[in-house]
């Protein structure tokens, strides 16, 4: 596989992630997320944020979600997010800290 096109299929396969995760599964919790994968929607949208930091283009952290989630985070958080449970509060409290 050349670069471009491993480049084009990588963007894919994160453009089907987040459609996965944003709009077939938003009822999956990102404190789920963080206890079974070590990364959440949030990881994702601050990892965009820094691969375009990267080439020079600066977005905020809220830009950077609102790309991610397809909406102003607060708006998707109201719609999905749900009270974690005590034991996936307890189990994520567990989990060291990231480096």
């Amino acid at each position: 596989m050349d670069e471009q096109t491993r480049i084009e299929v990588e963007a894919a396969a994160f453009r089907r992630l987040r459609q996965h995760l944003i709009e077939e599964r938003p009822d999956v919790q990102n404190i789920d997320l963080m206890n079974l994968g070590g990364f959440c929607r949030n990881c994702l949208s601050r990892w965009y944020q820094e691969a375009a930091a990267e080439r020079g283009v600066e977005l905020s952290k809220d830009e950077a979600r609102e790309v991610y989630y397809g909406e102003p985070y607060d708006a998707w958080r109201e719609r999905h997010q749900r009270e974690a449970s005590p034991e996936a509060q307890a189990a994520f409290a567990s989990r060291p800290p990231e480096g």
